[in-house]
């Protein structure tokens, strides 16, 4: 057997295999053998087949069963010792004119060659690295949704400012016909509101649907009308009260402290205050270090350049899916797939330069507190040891959740390592700030 490779350029090859007789020849025989003491072929005793009709029968199925077998061996071997990076897998070159009646055979394969490239976290323009606060505006309307949930309905006769009114939406043209509960707060604008204020249980109010809220997705939640449709719709509707409730707020005092968050662990407004700014802020670090890791990722396949082997991706999505595709399908799935790959090949060279592995130790560990965390928000603060290794190793057992670990431990060590040595520019704002900079 010899395998030789020539280098097309620097991100193309072929690699040709030359298989002698003498290298599938004595497999072939053997397993020819095997099946003549195993043969069940009418008119012969078992173990007395001629050789000569085993091989008629089975012999050429079998011979080129074991070259395969042969070259993928080879081939892998090769593109190991001589410590190739390549995409994708070697596709067989057509031969016209191939033969299996021969006995040497010469097979050729194309190779995608991975780019040699650097990488510079270092960029010259700065990455901005979000810090998001709660402020005080935040704070207290969160204190004031916890007033409400907490708080009680208390039933009167005349709407006023601040209420939430029962009733029902109805237009029969448009096939609106929905009972809900409506926070008057929800409205959008005095005359709006205007309509409601004054009137009593069994009144009915005419409204516009166009500007009846502040926001077009609530016609969805109270009017029960198509979500695509809602952003046009300008039709009147009815509202028939049947039922007027005034919003009563929870005291903030030490019962409802200790409903939100154990006793006594909470003992002062201002305690409060400081507990929502913290919950609020670690929820916030999860989004603002999700975006810093996509606006990285963005900014290292702009700078980061290098060319693909692109010709050889797409004959191989042609042919690596469960269905073949046509040559113009492959060319649109490598379009949409390249900025993928490049990154893929940035976030691999980042991995392997820097030693950023993941340890299965690592997963364990995650899985570990992940687990204790949920057992404690239902009161299961006393698992023992051996329980939670259990539980542990069960939830290890399942490979496409060590697999979904895996990926999270790795971007925790990415998103640490690019906080390390990016270029990054510190931004602190408001999530409301953050939401119109980023989803702008």
């Amino acid at each position: 057997m010899e395998i030789t490779r020539e280098n097309i350029d620097e991100l193309n090859a072929v690699i040709k295999v030359d298989i002698k007789k003498d290298d599938y020849n004595p497999k072939v025989e053997k397993i020819l053998k095997d099946y003549r003491k195993t043969a069940n072929i009418p008119g012969f005793r078992k173990g007395h087949v001629p050789m000569g009709m085993v091989k008629k029968q089975y012999g050429q199925a079998v011979l080129v069963d074991e070259v395969n077998k042969l070259l993928q061996e080879f081939l892998n071997n090769y593109i190991t010792e001589e410590k190739l990076e390549v995409l994708g897998n070697p596709l067989p070159k057509d031969q016209e004119s191939f033969d299996w009646e021969q006995d040497d055979y010469s097979f050729e394969f194309e190779l995608g060659l991975s780019p040699k490239f650097d990488v510079d976290l270092n960029t010259k323009k700065p990455i901005t690295q979000y810090q998001i606060v709660a402020d005080e505006e935040m704070i207290d309307n969160q204190i004031k949704t916890i007033q409400k949930q907490y708080g009680k309905l208390v039933a009167k006769e005349e709407v006023e400012e601040g209420d939430v009114v029962a009733g029902t939406f109805k237009n029969e043209e448009e096939g609106i016909e929905n009972t809900t509960t409506l926070p008057l707060e929800k409205l959008k604008g005095k005359r709006n509101l205007n309509k409601f204020v004054g009137a009593i249980v069994g009144d009915t109010v005419s409204l516009k649907t166009k500007s009846l809220f502040e926001e077009d997705h609530d016609l969805v939640e109270f009017l029960k009308v198509e979500h695509d449709k809602a952003h046009e719709l300008d039709v009147e509707v009815s509202f028939e009260i049947t039922e007027v409730n005034q919003q009563e707020l929870a005291e903030l005092d030490q019962e409802l402290f200790d409903k939100l968050f154990g006793e006594g662990n909470v003992k002062t407004v201002t305690e409060l205050k400081e507990k929502i700014k913290e919950d609020a802020e670690n929820q916030f670090k999860q989004q603002s270090d999700q975006q810093l890791l996509n606006d990285i990722t963005e900014r290292l396949i702009e700078t980061t350049s290098f060319n693909l082997p692109g010709d050889f991706l797409q004959k191989w999505i042609q042919v690596s899916g469960e269905k073949q595709l046509t040559a113009e399908e492959a060319k649109e799935e490598y379009e949409k797939s390249e900025k993928g790959l490049r990154f893929q090949l940035i976030e691999g060279k980042l991995v392997q330069e820097n030693d950023l592995q993941v340890k299965f130790e690592e997963i364990k560990e995650i899985t570990r507190d992940r687990i204790k965390m949920q057992m404690a928000q239902f009161g299961q603060t006393d698992t023992s040891e051996k329980d939670l290794e259990d539980i542990t190793a069960r939830v290890l057992s399942n490979q496409d959740e060590v697999k979904k670990l895996s990926e999270q431990v790795m971007n925790q060590k990415l998103l640490d390592f690019y906080k390390e040595k990016a270029n990054l520019d510190k931004k602190e704002m408001t999530y409301e700030n953050f939401v119109k900079e980023v989803y702008k």
